[in-house]
């Protein structure tokens, strides 16, 4: 069996792919809230649950993401670069 070597922890464009993940996210959104007026209603309560569920992650994603600013202006450990 082969050595396995683990990829390094590269934070450099973690502000950056965060970011694109909450657009992603919102647009989500604004396409299901599309789809609505199409809807019967349990289809229409899943989409409002589920979008419910997509503006918590958003909250998480940008505590992340001032988590991982926060970092990249006080200077990343060498060592996980």
């Amino acid at each position: 069996m082969g050595s396995y070597k683990h990829n390094q922890d590269n934070r450099l464009d973690n502000v950056e792919k965060i970011q694109d993940a909450i657009q992603n996210t919102e647009e989500n959104i604004i396409e299901a809230n599309e789809t609505l007026s199409l809807s019967s209603g349990a289809e229409k309560e899943a989409i409002k649950a589920k979008n419910d569920r997509r503006r918590k992650s958003i909250d998480g994603m940008k505590e992340e993401m001032q988590d991982e600013q926060e970092a990249r202006e006080s200077g990343y450990s060498n060592d996980n670069i």
